[in-house]
């Protein structure tokens, strides 16, 4: 059993007789008070998708569920789910759209590395690498010169997210992508 401060987004929890995926987590340290940091995490029903936040003292005890993540690989659309293949046995796992909103601006056909993440053999989230790479769609254009600590600007990505890049960075431009920080990460190899 983790204590609060060790839970991470897409963990799966038992909490209240159900059990919930955190999307997202929010530490706050009051002032004046001895002792930790709150945790405010946000957690969707893994059946119902019901929204629900709490807040947790850092050191408070959570129970894990049980969880398995499947290497996959995105297949196709299919009217708002995205359908993955499972990369071992084929299994086909559909995500609506709203569930992994977030995670849909950073993966593509070509992106490995995906798992996804099942509870009770339903799958609920998805888990993507810690950097992607991704094509550069559309920014400004780059100046011949610029180095790599100089300003940055706006560019859209192949998938739709925007992010900030270096000067140098152009159109067309295969990057890789921190997706945790959202964050450019150096131009990908060729």
């Amino acid at each position: 059993m983790p204590k609060a401060s060790e839970i991470k987004r897409n963990t799966a929890v038992d909490y209240d007789g159900k059990t919930y995926i955190v999307r997202d987590i929010e530490r706050s340290v009051p002032q004046g008070r001895a002792g930790g940091s709150l945790y405010r995490m946000r957690m969707y029903d893994v059946v119902t998708g019901r929204k629900i936040d709490e807040t947790f003292k850092d050191s408070e005890m959570l129970n894990l569920a049980d969880l398995i993540r499947r290497p996959a690989m995105f297949s196709y659309m299919d009217g708002d789910d995205f359908v993955f293949m499972d990369q071992e046995d084929y299994t086909p796992y559909n995500l609506n759209k709203e569930a992994i909103a977030e995670e849909a601006l950073f993966f593509n056909e070509e992106t490995a590395g995906i798992q996804v993440v099942l509870v009770n053999d339903a799958p609920v989230a998805l888990e993507l690498p810690q950097v992607v790479e991704l094509t550069v769609t559309e920014t400004d254009p780059s100046i011949k010169g610029a180095s790599a600590t100089s300003r940055t600007k706006p560019a859209l990505l192949s998938t739709g997210a925007t992010i900030q890049v270096p000067e140098y960075i152009g159109t067309n431009d295969r990057i890789r992508v921190n997706v945790e920080e959202r964050k450019f990460s150096g131009r990908a190899e060729k």
